[in-house]
């Protein structure tokens, strides 16, 4: 018997083979000249693609950004939960959460500043623009299992209750959110951010551990 799967005919692969061409024309073009710099027909012309093609799967430059960096965020959660796993198995008992979420949300904050216009772009777009859209959907979704990332980590940690953790839990990424993209901290180090981070979570969770 067969395995069940239905075989990708040739208009399919060469519809994934067109998509792949222009995320990676999206992606080299807007890590060397940030979106602000970069036009859709720029993207279509290094993608091999109609400017029409391209529209097919991005209707707009924003669009195309959210494609590129949901694959890039996607990649920096994974990243943080492998680090805050192993913060966890090398901490002492009764440390609490807060080194766990600091590992959990590094690589995030890295992603975000690796290109700070890109990743400034790419979260004001998550945030105010239309959450109907399919790729910002996709990127929503990832911020929310950022968030319940963090809940567990606070709830596995300091024993707080799963309420309360998912309310700290958006406060916590909320922090990230203004800490990576406001002005004030554009030219400061990665470490500089993240250390400030910490900073505001350690005051964050206080009230709570002094409770427990």
């Amino acid at each position: 018997m067969g395995s069940g799967h239905m075989p990708i005919g040739r208009r399919e692969l060469a519809k994934q083979a067109k998509r792949e061409r222009i995320m990676t024309a999206a992606r080299e073009l807007f890590a060397e000249h940030g979106v602000g710099g970069v036009t859709t027909q720029q993207i279509a012309d290094r993608a091999e693609v109609a400017i029409g093609t391209l529209y097919l799967y991005a209707s707009t430059k924003a669009e195309l950004l959210i494609m590129v960096q949901n694959e890039k965020f996607a990649a920096a959660i994974d990243d943080g939960l492998a680090a805050a796993h192993a913060s966890t198995a090398h901490a002492a008992a009764g440390q609490g959460a807060l080194e766990p979420v600091v590992a959990l949300i590094r690589p995030v904050v890295e992603c975000v500043r690796e290109h700070i216009e890109n990743g400034r772009t790419y979260l004001h777009e998550l945030v105010f623009g239309d959450p109907v859209e399919p790729y910002r959907n996709a990127g929503l979704a990832l911020g929310r299992r950022l968030e319940d990332s963090v809940t567990g980590l606070l709830t596995r940690h300091d024993h707080i209750d799963t309420a309360d953790a998912a309310t700290l839990a958006r406060v916590i990424t909320a922090i990230i959110h203004l800490s990576t993209t406001a002005t004030v901290y554009l030219h400061h180090s990665d470490e500089g951010v993240i250390a400030d981070i910490r900073d505001q979570i350690h005051a964050t969770l206080a009230p709570h551990r002094r409770a427990a």
